[in-house]
């Protein structure tokens, strides 16, 4: 189940970089759940990983093995991602295991492991079935492609309990030349990142310096993958990587910067909003605005409030008007000194509260004609600020608790 149409693009070729999958059989035969990302020598590498203690053991590898290469001036040359298996929760067999892999790989492409990036989803507490793992890497290798296919195996190769692939593409002109930003997601449950989402690489050709680079990523996905949640779960396995090959356009000027910043933020959001659409069990998209705040984060306590509320999603699920609930986890949220007279909540163009109370000329039948809808917008105003954020969830439907109960069977 999954809200909305969303069609994984053609992807246009970015110069440099390659993408395989392969069928290892990590969980389930006979589906793509292998991928390897060939990076050209002279690119630029960024990525932002997950919060959790409990990250996996890729995690902990991939984070220094991009410190290892920064250290010697050089960006990771192949990125290695695996699904069916988390490789979380596993203590020292789970590194060993990281580490095998890119060692695996570096010795099949000639290049030191510390090159190698390793990033795993799907179940946590397991060790990995290396041997099929590895097995896998050849045919990975052999199907590595610069262009459309390649991009589209890797979206399907990365993917757990989505119901589609994620993929979001955009082209810009850039004075007299023009660069492109493509990037993949998967993500489906256990989504609250805190950094980023569950995973994503995305890649341009333009040529952008790393720290430039960094500090980019950074407010991209701030802005986008951290504003996202359908259970408010953060996974222990959180990577969002940048790629950027150098081979195009020279972001090298505000304004060029400028154009960069906004196409790579329409992609990150793009995919994104395409992990909330596809969550697991949703019916329904919801888009929670709260203005009228004194600082940005203030306003996201009260969005993020608002979208874990199990009433407030169930309600949803439910296309129930129950503005209550919406009030109460206003109300709960945490913010000093709230005065709740100067409080207001729209949904969709329909006002429901106002001076403290149910706004005067709200109609239940009103309410209920937006809650129908499958993608719902809700305003909240503190009436206490200039800053605003923007959260997007979903419902909490009866499919999410049987996803989740039937996970591992």
């Amino acid at each position: 189940m999954a809200v909305g149409e969303t069609h994984f693009p053609a992807m246009p070729r970015i110069e440099g970089l390659r993408l395989g999958a392969a069928m290892s059989g990590i969980k389930t035969a006979h589906r793509r759940d292998l991928v390897v990302i060939e990076v050209p020598e002279g690119a630029a590498v960024s990525g932002t990983f997950t919060r959790n203690a409990f990250c996996a053991a890729p995690v902990t590898v991939a984070r220094e093995h991009l410190a290892a290469c920064a250290t010697r001036g050089t960006a990771p040359r192949y990125l290695v991602i695996n699904t069916g298996n988390a490789n979380a929760g596993t203590g020292e067999t789970g590194l060993r295991d990281a580490r095998a892999t890119c060692t695996e790989l570096a010795g099949l492409v000639d290049v030191e492991a510390t090159s190698v990036l390793p990033f795993s989803t799907g179940v946590i507490g397991e060790t990995l079935p290396m041997e099929r793992l590895l097995a896998g890497l050849p045919e990975a290798l052999r199907a590595l492609d610069d262009g459309p296919a390649g991009w589209a195996a890797a979206g399907e190769g990365i993917l757990t309990t989505d119901t589609r692939p994620k993929g979001a593409s955009v082209t810009l002109p850039l004075g007299d030349e023009t660069i492109t930003i493509n990037g993949i997601s998967k993500g489906s449950g256990m989504i609250k990142p805190n950094m980023a989402t569950m995973l994503g690489f995305v890649a341009t050709d333009a040529a952008i310096a790393p720290a430039v680079l960094d500090e980019v990523l950074r407010g991209a996905v701030d802005q986008s993958f951290n504003c996202i949640t359908v259970d408010g779960d953060t996974s222990t396995n959180d990577a969002c990587m940048l790629i950027a090959t150098g081979r195009g356009a020279a972001v090298n000027d505000e304004h060029r910067l400028a154009v960069f910043r906004e196409g790579l933020q329409r992609v990150m959001n793009e995919l994104a909003q395409a992990i909330v659409r596809d969550g697991e069990g949703a019916t329904k998209f919801v888009t929670l605005q709260v203005d009228g705040a004194v600082t940005r984060d203030e306003a996201l306590d009260v969005a993020f409030t608002v979208a874990h509320s199990p009433l407030v999603k169930t309600a949803l699920a439910a296309s129930d008007a129950n503005w209550g609930r919406i009030l109460a986890a206003v109300g709960r949220a945490p913010v000093a000194d709230f005065d709740v007279s100067r409080v207001t909540i729209d949904l969709g163009g329909v006002r429901l509260v106002e001076q403290g109370g149910c706004a005067p000329g709200y109609t239940e039948e009103a309410g209920s004609e937006v809650m129908a809808q499958e993608e719902i917008g809700i305003r909240i105003d503190l009436g206490r600020g200039d800053r605003g954020a923007t959260v997007w969830t979903t419902d909490l439907t009866r499919e999410y608790v049987a996803i989740n109960a039937d996970y591992r069977s």
